[in-house]
């Protein structure tokens, strides 16, 4: 059974497929070709929410970076095509509570 893995703060680039790659502070177990079902949200649910699943996606490549070596290919793969660089890097680590030379999982998907 494909594990979930939330978007929360990207769900319309999901929706709109215009997203490629993400970037997670751990896993690091994911395998290229292994399935995953992208979610709203995963995990924070109230008592009597179900998760609310988007589609599937086959992980394509796995690698491990600092968040500082993003450049403006892989913030438009990330769905934000307006940001720079470090406009996104900014955004990453604000969100994520994490500074800029964190060693992140880049994972590049496609939609099943």
């Amino acid at each position: 059974m494909p594990r979930n893995m939330s978007f929360m703060l990207t769900t319309e680039q999901i929706k709109n497929r215009t997203k490629t790659v993400t970037r997670r502070l751990n896993w690091r177990f994911l395998r290229e070709g292994d399935i995953v079902n992208a979610c709203e949200r995963c995990m924070g649910l109230k008592k009597g929410e179900k998760i609310n699943s988007l589609c599937q996606i086959r992980i394509k490549s796995i690698g491990l970076h600092p968040i500082s070596r993003i450049d403006q290919d892989d913030v438009i793969k990330e769905g934000f095509p307006e940001m720079t660089p470090n406009d996104f890097i900014d955004m990453f680590c604000r969100e994520m509570k994490c500074d800029p030379n964190q060693i992140v999982t880049r994972i590049e998907f496609e939609y099943v």
